[in-house]
């Protein structure tokens, strides 16, 4: 497992990950790569000799010292080995080096997966969204205090 910061030569390795995860709201092509040269984000991968089996954008605000996971995407073939876990410590971690006290995102009411990883990283549910999503559907709000 190898975890490090995207290029612009990942760009479309990710874009195809992020397209197969996500029906609606995925990050597109042209934001992708805005994050990856945002000074206010990071996008972070994981990878082995294979290719990219996972990915998450984690987004800073300079008035807040709060993080955002934008975004998170892990490969159907690398689910369940411990992948989107290595990849929120490693988010955390940055997290923490840019000042940030908190982490949150937002999860679908419907995505039990990623719900019981967050959970399992210790994150909290402190709130929800209605009619959140491109399709309508709702989300639940997390948060970990660093």
């Amino acid at each position: 497992m190898v975890i490090r910061v995207a290029g612009r030569g990942d760009l479309d390795a990710l874009s195809a990950l992020e397209d197969a995860s996500f029906v609606c709201d995925g990050v597109d092509r042209r934001a992708m790569a805005g994050f990856i040269r945002s000074a206010a984000a990071v996008v972070l991968l994981d990878e082995d000799e294979g290719g990219l089996r996972a990915h998450l954008i984690l987004r800073f605000n300079a008035r807040h010292r709060i993080a955002r996971v934008y975004s998170i995407a892990v490969a159907a073939g690398a689910q369940g080995q411990g992948v989107g876990r290595a990849l929120v410590a490693c988010a955390e971690g940055v997290a923490r080096l840019r000042g940030s006290e908190r982490v949150r995102l937002e999860i679908s009411v419907d995505n039990a997966p990623s719900q019981a990883l967050f959970r399992a990283c210790g994150y909290a549910v402190f709130g929800a969204y209605e009619d959140y999503y491109e399709d309508g559907g709702a989300a639940l709000r997390l948060e970990k205090r660093l």
